[in-house]
């Protein structure tokens, strides 16, 4: 009836499961929660402090990365993760920990600032209501979060934290005997008193303030230098490394980034590098998140080796100080700071036409490709399969294991930013270096055996021989030889030779380059840094944080042509003279003095990196968090010996950002003592993606995916035919859908469980709106089974279970726990369905005990429908704290299993027995079974191999 007149279906059935229901459940509930303070996690102290006992319970604190408040909503792929750690927080809640969820935004970001640009509307205006629209949404799903706890990132109250710990990055350096960060006035105090030498030699009494802040900028982890940047004219601003595509283009508007010399902040991640890559082994991350941090760290060991030149020397770092006595040439960086010096007015006399790249002076020459270059990005500069291009720079420098001199050329493959920015070329043993060879016809000299029959003459040779395991040959000299040696002996003595000659030695280099950290924005934290008169940067004392955004008429950066790489950044910021202008009294004893302020905004990333930590205090404003209140939630423990967040999910795609720069300024802050716990995230989980399918016309175009009809296989738009490819979902694509028509249809509930049982959480998924329908009548089952759809009574009953129900319900309480600890949610609700199936097909009133157990089960997962059939059954307390079933072990192992009994290999009966019978019990009983006696028709017994409770095998005399 109810599929032919649905109508009817409603009269005869008005306490039906529907959609009306569900939303009229979904919002008293929700409204319930939040007067009651439901998820409120107490802490051991402070003005969130609860009750004692919550607080003595095992602790678990559950993240969801920081979400951006987009303007243009959530749609239904968003939500996933939010859902899944959601379930997992009321598991643990109901399995007696007092848990920590919440759920803030990162909310400085350059959407809001582009919309600013475009409306002259304050960035805040629509950040705000994107916020509030965003908590709506993420409301009506029933998440349980402990909203006394969320923020934003464009709070003051909390940016001011931001900027306090920028200070503490600024005012240390890393000690590296002590592998550790200290206070800079700690290094300071070791100049002064002639502990630590100062650079150049001079006493400290001896520098002027210039000029010792100019030596502390070199130890300090936040610190302002002239440096190779990604300059993006089109956007007015520097993008970081992460920031820029593979084609050299800007992530975000794609325009094209130059690299260009500015004064920028920067942090020195790279003191940390190798912490970050050793504490990376006691942490429970997925290993590919782990490999993509190992090598974007990029750990090497290898030498460094100084290649005299003009009373100079060029320093180069190689992992194959085993070949040096094969290096023809050497290569720089287009931006190595040494090209200008060394390159002479004329060309050499007998310089190669293919050298010279046809300019008529080495500074022509040099000026033109260093152009060319600028517009390009590092991976492109890198991709293996281009032409290799570069100019000779006029100079020589002289190879220190055989005297001879070699030409030094620039090339865009080489990159300042790894190693020294200098390479010896080997173009015998690397195949870009022997493709350079190639291209300006420099000599390739073999010094590694080949183990192929090529000979060693590489003049002959089509490609280069790399091996970590041959001979060396033609590599010796006057007091070094390395013939006949392998690789790894060969570089322990050329490497002790280089260190006895005080022209090298024996190091560690990394990928890893140093924190971008400038952005020439407005819409971000200002940093607490103002300047002197002398151009000394001094930072702001904490009783003037938070120093906040200005007004300003222009919310955009100067952008200029997007090709016009001679340009400069101009912020909004430096734009409004009465900020940037300022008398301060800094409480140094100078008293008032004129200042200036730093007119850069720090990155989005900055908020992100330290977030996890307000959470646990959010309004403290006397610290960044109380000692003991981080401590109980993220300080070390057994099988945490980082400390951090139990449980963090999000997105793959943060691995080598938001993660990395998080971990750094956790070990600064732990270094300083500010916390306990050096890693901020223990475990990290990537859920997969939901995906949608896109239908686009014959011109490419896509279609609205809700105006397709599909017929025979194939679809259509209009009456047109179009193609269907599966791809994200999105606004652009005309695919989306929002959770708000989801849960307009069908409530909640059902998508909450729809999200949960489309696969494993890691692995990505398509949205089928037609398949939802099957959680909801997973809901309407369940439904039935507690309350009479005609009368709204509660129909169980206090009879006891039979055994085949008790088996039912504790073999789904045993494995749902186990789902639900596991993280495995579709298979949780799979086991749910089977129970609530069996009940349903009993056709008998349920009893108590398992309906309620049923509910309990459930609960994480539809935490609406539970909490009020919970109170249709009588209890008054919320089902959120509610104790978790336990199995009961009888019940959850088979009552019988199947044993097979082969004679002479064969199968000759089947035995249903007991999982518990013992070996000499099943041999007895399978001897006794009527077809093994026939099959053994008298014959005596040589040997009977018994593997309880499955397997009997019995081998005849």
């Amino acid at each position: 009836m109810s599929e032919t007149n649905p109508a009817a279906a409603e009269v005869a059935a008005p306490h039906r499961y529907t959609a009306a229901v569900a939303a009229e459940i979904e919002a008293r509930w929700q409204d319930f929660w939040d007067a009651d303070g439901t998820y409120a996690a107490p802490n051991p102290k402070g003005d969130l402090a609860g009750d004692p006992g919550l607080v003595a319970k095992p602790k678990k604190y559950i993240m969801d990365m920081f979400p951006y408040p987009s303007g243009a909503g959530l749609h239904v792929g968003h939500p996933l993760g939010y859902i899944a750690t959601d379930v997992s927080a009321r598991f643990q809640r109901m399995t007696g920990h007092n848990v920590l969820h919440t759920l803030g935004f990162d909310a400085f970001g350059l959407p809001a600032e582009q919309h600013a640009v475009q409306t002259g509307e304050h960035p805040r205006v629509t950040t705000e209501a994107a916020i509030n629209n965003m908590k709506s949404q993420l409301r009506r799903l029933g998440l349980g979060h402990d909203k006394r706890r969320s923020f934003a990132t464009i709070d003051p109250d909390y940016y001011k934290w931001t900027q306090w710990i920028f200070i503490q990055i600024f005012n240390s350096w890393y000690d590296d005997e002590a592998k550790q960060a200290r206070p800079i006035s700690e290094l300071v105090a070791r100049f002064e008193s002639g502990e630590r030498v100062v650079p150049g030699g001079r006493s400290w009494a001896a520098l002027s303030a210039a000029e010792r802040a100019d030596v502390l900028s070199e130890y300090r982890l936040a610190y302002a230098s002239d440096a190779p940047v990604n300059w993006c004219p089109g956007l007015g601003t520097v993008l970081a490394n992460e920031e820029v595509t593979a084609d050299g283009r800007s992530e975000r508007g794609n325009f094209p980034v130059f690299k260009a010399k500015l004064r920028q902040w920067n942090m020195r991640i790279t003191a940390y590098a190798d912490r970050l890559l050793d504490d990376l082994n006691e942490l429970d991350w997925p290993e590919a998140i782990k490999l993509q941090q190992r090598n974007w760290i990029g750990r090497s060991e290898g030498a460094r080796v100084d290649f005299p030149i003009d009373g100079e020397a060029i320093t180069v770092f190689t992992t194959r100080q085993d070949t040096l006595f094969g290096a023809t040439y050497m290569v720089l960086a287009p931006e190595h700071p040494m090209v200008e010096k060394f390159t002479p007015a004329a060309w050499p006399e007998g310089t190669h036409d293919v050298w010279t790249g046809g300019h008529a002076t080495p500074a022509e020459a040099v000026a033109a490709y260093r152009a060319q270059a600028a517009s390009k990005s590092d991976v492109e500069r890198q991709a293996e399969a281009k032409d290799k291009t570069g100019v000779f720079t006029g100079a020589f420098a002289t190879n220190p294991v055989n005297g001879e001199q070699i030409p030094v050329f620039i090339a865009d493959y080489v990159l300042m930013g790894y190693g020294t920015g200098a390479i010896m070329a080997v173009p015998a043993h690397d195949a870009r270096d022997f493709a350079f060879a190639r291209a300006f016809e420099l000599p390739v000299r073999c010094v590694v055996e080949p183990s192929d029959d090529r000979g060693t003459d590489a003049s002959t040779w089509d490609d280069a021989f790399v091996s970590y395991d041959a001979k060396i040959v033609n590599s010796h000299g006057k007091d070094v030889s390395l013939d006949g040696l392998g690789v790894t002996e060969a570089k322990a003595r050329i490497t002790e030779w280089l260190q006895d000659k005080g022209i090298g030695e024996g190091t560690v280099n990394f990928r890893l380059r140093d924190w971008l950290f400038s952005r020439q924005r407005y819409w971000g934290e200002p940093f607490p840094i103002v300047y002197d008169e002398d151009g000394i940067a001094h930072s702001l004392p904490e009783s003037m944080l938070p120093l906040e955004l200005p007004e300003v008429e222009d919310y955009s950066p100067r952008t200029f042509d997007p090709d016009d790489a001679d340009t400069s950044p101009e912020t909004p910021l430096s734009r409004n003279q009465d900020w940037v202008d300022v008398t301060l009294d800094l409480g140094d004893g100078r008293g008032p003095r004129s200042y200036r302020r730093e007119t850069n905004t720090m990155p989005n990333w900055a908020g992100s990196c330290w977030y996890e930590l307000r959470y646990l205090d959010p309004h403290n404003s006397e610290k960044l968090v109380d000692p003991e209140i981080e401590q109980y939630w993220m300080g070390p423990r057994a099988g945490q010996p980082h400390g951090g967040v139990d449980l963090y999910v999000g997105g793959a795609e943060h691995a080598v950002l938001h993660l990395l720069y998080a971990r750094f300024w956790s070990k600064v802050l732990y270094d300083l003592g500010h916390i306990s716990s050096p890693e901020p995230f223990h475990k990290l989980y990537n859920q997969g993606m939901i995906q949608a399918f896109v239908y686009r016309d014959s011109r490419g175009f896509p279609v609205p995916a809700t105006e397709i009809e599909e017929r025979d296989g194939a679809f259509f738009h209009n009456g047109e035919q179009v193609k269907r490819e599966l791809g994200k979902m999105g606004k652009s694509l005309k695919n989306a859908v929002t959770p708000e028509a989801i849960c307009e249809e069908y409530g909640a509930d059902t998508l909450r469980l729809y999200e949960m049982a489309m696969g494993p959480l890691d692995v990505s998924r398509p949205w089928d709106t037609r398949a939802v329908v099957g959680q909801y009548r997973l809901l309407q089952r369940l439904w039935r089974n507690v309350v009479d759809e005609a009368t709204g009574e509660v129909t169980v009953t206090d009879a006891e279970p039979d055994e085949t129900t008790l088996r039912a319900l504790h073999k789904a309480i045993d494995g749902v726990r186990q789902d639900l600890e596991g993280l495995r949610f579709n298979t949780a609700i799979a086991k749910v369905t089977e129970l609530n199936n069996h009940l349903t097909k009993a056709g008998a009133a349920v009893p108590r005990p398992v309906a309620e157990s049923l509910v309990l089960l459930i609960a994480p997962l539809a935490p609406h429908i539970a909490e009020e059939l919970w109170r249709k059954l009588g209890h008054t307390e919320s089902v959120v704290h509610q104790d978790f079933p336990v199995a009961d072990p009888r019940y959850v192992v088979d009552e019988t299993v199947t044993c097979v009994v082969q004679v002479k290999g064969k199968v000759k009966a089947r035995l249903e027995v007991s999982p518990g019978i013992s070996d000499d019990e099943l041999e007895k009983v399978a001897l006794a079974d009527e077809k093994v006696v026939a099959a053994l028709d008298g014959a005596g017994i040589r040997k009977v191999i018994v593997r309880a409770p499955k397997l009997v095998n019995i081998v005849p005399a």
